[in-house]
């Protein structure tokens, strides 16, 4: 519901993050997100302690980056600034 809240409510000026959890409710939201035009990221592989819902949402295209754990924060300071221009 927070993803589909987002997509509907801030489309293009919202910014998706999925990370370690179990399920796929979480990767359909993100792609109604990416759909309606928000940038996501999402934790790889690599460092997600349950790779499920990550996976998910990489696989049905919701997922504009995919980084380890330790990087996300700078990601999304480096997307914000971006979009604040």
């Amino acid at each position: 519901m927070l993803f589909r809240s987002a997509a509907s409510a801030a489309g293009r000026n919202a910014l998706g993050v999925i990370m370690t959890v179990m399920g796929d409710g979480g990767a359909r939201g993100l792609l109604e997100m990416h759909q309606a035009g928000s940038l996501n990221i999402a934790e790889h592989e690599s460092t997600a302690v349950v790779y499920g819902m990550p996976k998910e949402a990489i696989a049905r295209g919701g997922a504009d980056v995919v980084v380890p754990l330790p990087r996300i924060a700078e990601r999304i300071l480096a997307i914000a600034s971006k979009k604040r221009r």
